[in-house]
């Protein structure tokens, strides 16, 4: 797989990885414009938009989008996450300079008209309104809530009822026009390519956006709030133990990857150090899972057990314990080398197809990462038993977290 990228006058950065006899092409645009970037008043416009980039655009009625990319053989998606947003098309090979015409027409020049704003409002106050009846989401929310406020990353990507509510189009216009500039952009196409690849995209409507922003966004790092609080939530089945830590900003590859290699030591699989002693021979615990958000200006490691409403204390106690016991014990090298095939698996699992490609060489151009997909491959050999317990493991200390304790209501 050959990988280039370049920059164009306009300030966005551009990125092909072809990817012989590949079956479809993923044509992948992403943009520095997730909720981070809302202002006050404004949360939920970065979701809401995401929206409202499919009703159409000045050359696109409402729908015919979707009709053309549909008749080319292909099919779109997006997201919208805290830091940025991203859309991509997937279509057959020979039909990457439509699919990429059409993407490009909806994201760059979308129409944002009264009627279909107020009609996808209310699609959007629905999703809110579904969401906040989730336990889960309940319970996530209000750990980040309390151990990231006050920054920006505290707070739901959909926003809330009242400030979608009360977002006009002539906010949504102007956000779009602030944050969707050349050098807030990165277009990634990854699969079979053509010779000419450079040249269309070179020639392609990208060149139209604007080159700077007129409003700036203060980069602002995380300010990790420790502490320990108890919550009762609506229709949650049994009890939850949910923990935070700080995990560095992503720019920090190399110590996220010993992050990954230490979740995986813990809890990964049945022979995994906490569920090997919590859940298959003590059996105080019915599932524990954790997850890295790596986000751009200080992520989190979330750790999620579940565990009957009686056995909480006791599962709570004999966790913090294994926690406490990392910093104190080297881990065994079959442990080690466990952990290292599966996280090496885990990076190949996630490059098979030519929208994961895209989606990953894509979010490594918009921040300025411009290595080797498999570069994480390479740097797993950095990662001895010793250097984790000097490094990474100081990070799951108990004393360093946020922990809720989640019971249902009674």
């Amino acid at each position: 797989m050959k990988v280039n990228h370049w920059s164009l006058p306009n300030g966005a950065t551009c990125v092909v990885a072809d990817i012989e006899q590949s079956t479809l092409t993923c044509i992948d645009f992403w943009c520095k414009a997730g909720s981070l970037y809302e202002m006050k008043n404004e949360e939920g416009m970065a979701h809401f938009l995401e929206h409202m980039i499919f009703k159409g655009s000045e050359n696109l009625k409402e729908g015919e989008f979707d009709l053309k990319i549909e008749s080319l053989g292909g099919s779109s998606n997006a997201a919208t996450g805290l830091d940025d947003v991203h859309y991509h098309v997937l279509v057959p090979p020979e039909k990457i300079e439509e699919g990429l015409n059409l993407i490009l027409e909806l994201l760059l020049f979308p129409k944002i008209e009264q009627d279909a704003f107020e009609m996808e409002k209310e699609v959007v106050l629905e999703e809110i309104a579904q969401n906040i009846e989730q336990p889960d989401e309940i319970i996530y929310m209000r750990l980040l809530k309390e151990c990231l406020t006050p920054h920006r990353y505290s707070k739901p990507i959909l926003g809330d009822k009242e400030t979608v509510k009360n977002i006009i189009p002539r906010q949504m216009k102007l956000f779009h026009k602030n944050n969707y500039v050349g050098e807030n952009c990165t277009l990634c196409i990854a699969g079979e390519l053509p010779k000419d690849i450079f040249s269309i995209i070179n020639n392609s409507k990208i060149n139209e956006l604007n080159t700077i922003s007129e409003r700036k966004n203060k980069s602002t790092k995380t300010i990790f709030n420790k502490g320990y609080k108890k919550e009762t939530i609506p229709r949650l089945e049994g009890g939850r133990i949910l923990k935070a830590w700080e995990l560095p900003p992503a720019k920090e590859q190399t110590l996220i990857l010993g992050a990954e290699i230490a979740a995986t030591i813990l809890c990964e699989g049945n022979s995994s150090l906490i569920v090997k002693d919590l859940r298959e021979e003590k059996r105080i615990i019915e599932s524990i899972d954790i997850d890295l958000q790596i986000l751009e200006e200080g992520g989190l490691i979330l750790m999620d057990v579940s565990c009957q409403q009686e056995n909480i204390k006791i599962a709570e106690s004999e966790l913090n314990n294994i926690l406490k016991e990392l910093t104190r014990t080297l881990v065994t090298n079959k442990d080690l080398e466990r952990a290292k095939i599966l996280v090496i698996n885990n990076i190949y699992f996630g490059l098979e197809l030519s929208t994961q490609i895209a989606s990953t060489l894509g979010n490594q151009a918009l921040w300025g990462r411009h290595q080797s997909i498999f570069k994480s491959i390479d740097d797993i050999s950095s990662w001895t038993s010793l250097r984790l317990n000097e490094v990474i493991f100081p990070l799951f200390n108990p004393a360093n977290a946020f922990t809720l304790i989640a019971e249902p209501e009674k």
